[in-house]
């Protein structure tokens, strides 16, 4: 793990929650999420933040959503939505953006094996 520089952390202010992507009978997903009991500015960047401090909160931040029971649902909330900032699910928004543009591509190739299957069974 990264040490960080001998400088407190900077709590950022935590952006407004957009409306979760789900509830089921019990209540929100986000009832269950380890993260409310923790520190939100683990989660999400001070302005100006040194890459060694963002790098080892960012790592600390995942190591709470790891022992997490709704990481998967936070993730995918933080997919679907998309949100553009903090660590949700375990990834970061650059890592989100790696798995948006994975889906893409897979449902690009899948569309096009679809149509090829079409016509060979057409022709």
């Amino acid at each position: 793990m990264l040490q960080l520089p001998h400088q407190p952390l900077q709590v950022a202010p935590v952006p407004p929650q957009r409306a979760p992507a789900r509830q089921d009978e019990d209540g929100p997903w986000h009832a269950e999420a380890v993260c409310r009991r923790d520190e939100a500015g683990l989660f999400f960047a001070p302005s100006k933040e040194p890459t060694a401090a963002r790098l080892a909160r960012e790592e600390a931040a995942k190591q709470v959503c790891a022992r997490c029971p709704v990481m998967v649902d936070c993730r995918e909330h933080a997919l679907l939505q998309p949100e553009p900032y903090g660590v949700w699910g375990g990834l970061t928004a650059a890592e989100r953006r790696v798995v948006l543009a994975r889906r893409r591509r897979r449902e690009v190739e899948l569309r096009k094996s679809a149509a090829a299957e079409r016509v060979a069974q057409a022709g």
